[in-house]
């Protein structure tokens, strides 16, 4: 059974930093390129940000460019989400997909953890 099991959200104050993690069982992390999509309450999901196989290209929603850090170990079958300089505008559940760009109806995906920006 392929598990992606997201971890690090909580309750951080704008211009802090968390570091979200999904941890892939169930299937080979390292034949899949990867994906972070989030969804704030009452909004559709916003594609965040995706990376390759061999962490070789990454590219960023122009909303988290320059603040937020996608990677992954593919020897730790964990895929990363580095995320500074945080604003109330991205609270958010952050799920982690399998897949390039907003998930299709195939690609596995995760439940989720929550990021709350709030002062």
């Amino acid at each position: 059974e392929v598990q992606l099991v997201e971890s690090g959200g909580g309750l951080v104050q704008p211009g802090g930093s968390l570091r979200l993690s999904c941890e892939a069982s169930g299937l080979t992390f390292s034949d899949y390129r990867m994906t972070w999509v989030r969804q704030a309450p009452g909004k559709g999901p916003e594609w965040v940000s995706s990376i390759t196989r061999s962490s070789v290209g990454t590219t960023y929603a122009d909303s988290v460019k320059g603040r937020f850090t996608i990677s992954r170990d593919n020897a730790k079958n964990t895929l990363y989400l580095q995320m500074n300089s945080l604003k109330p505008e991205d609270t958010a559940v952050y799920t982690c997909a399998t897949g390039w760009g907003l998930p299709a109806a195939n690609d596995y995906r995760g439940r989720g953890t929550q990021v709350t920006v709030s002062s």
